[in-house]
């Protein structure tokens, strides 16, 4: 049995693992997000996965916000980092990052050896890995993209509006969403866990990437609505700011090093994901 220290323990990603790592036998320590982390803090611990950081989502990006993101992801994740490198024993590290770090790419395929792109998450993403990446050189560094769930997460906010005909695309919809279903996203965490010589970044992912329009054709029909109705790229903005256009950015990322280390998918296509999220959000709701 291994205690393995979670931040980000109460959310959508951070739930599942402690699931996972309970039912194998591992114990999950649910660790809060500070600054001030010493190596005492963690001396009982054989493995870190670091998930916390504040919502992307969560509200309209202002100055204020904007560092309250970046804050909670890179000075959390030094001080943390910093606290694992001064212990006295090995602690396995795995963190957190996005695929945002690729920043709008258009049609360009992105491995992990691709160089980081331009514009806000970007830089925050680049920030988030070096903060760990410079402290404990062994750390994997996980990037991830939609993670899609019949518990919440992005399709949360998305299946509402799908009921009514209001998740079409996107500006074009021709920019790429990279996604993973929560199972595998929790199952390839623990795979790289488990595996200190796997080392850097790894895009968490599906093997098959997404057109944004593509997907929302995929939840119009696990919802049995039509999603045709698009929202302009300038509407987009207009209500959801500088949030809105990253929702415009291209990532067309595939999981080249993590294929690459053995790990298989048990949910490569999206469509029966999201049918079968959508049904339990519907038993979860009381629905047919």
């Amino acid at each position: 049995m291994q205690r393995i220290g979670i931040t980000g323990a109460s959310g959508l990603i951070g739930t599942a693992v402690r699931q996972a790592l309970q039912a194998r036998g591992d114990e999950p320590v649910a660790l809060g997000c500070r600054r001030d982390w010493q190596p005492d803090d963690l001396a009982t611990l054989d493995a870190v996965i670091n998930l916390g950081g504040a919502s992307l989502g969560g509200r309209r990006w202002n100055a204020a916000y904007k560092r309250q993101i970046r804050d909670s992801r890179v000075l959390n994740t030094a001080s943390l980092a910093g606290a694992i490198a001064r212990s006295d024993r090995p602690i396995r590290l795995v963190s957190a990052s996005a695929v945002g770090f690729y920043g709008d790419r258009g049609e360009t395929v992105l491995g992990e050896s691709a160089a980081a792109g331009e514009g806000f998450l970007a830089d925050v993403c680049r920030a988030w890995e070096a903060a760990a990446a410079d402290a404990v050189p062994t750390a994997a560094l996980v990037r991830t993209g939609i993670v899609v769930s019949g518990r919440g997460g992005a399709l949360a906010r998305l299946a509402p509006l799908a009921r009514w005909g209001l998740a079409g695309p996107l500006g074009s919809g021709r920019q790429f969403w990279p996604w993973i279903a929560l199972a595998d996203h929790v199952r390839a965490l623990l795979h790289l866990l488990d595996r200190p010589e796997l080392t850097g970044p790894f895009n968490l992912v599906a093997p098959q990437p997404v057109r944004q329009r593509d997907f929302a054709r995929a939840l119009g029909r696990a919802v049995r609505r039509p999603t045709v109705l698009p929202t302009p790229g300038w509407a987009l903005r207009l209500a959801a700011g500088e949030f809105g256009g990253e929702l415009l950015a291209s990532q067309r990322a595939v999981p080249t090093a993590l294929a690459g280390s053995g790990f298989t998918f048990a949910h490569p296509e999206l469509g029966p994901v999201l049918a079968a999220c959508v049904r339990r959000r519907a038993r979860a709701a009381g629905k047919d």
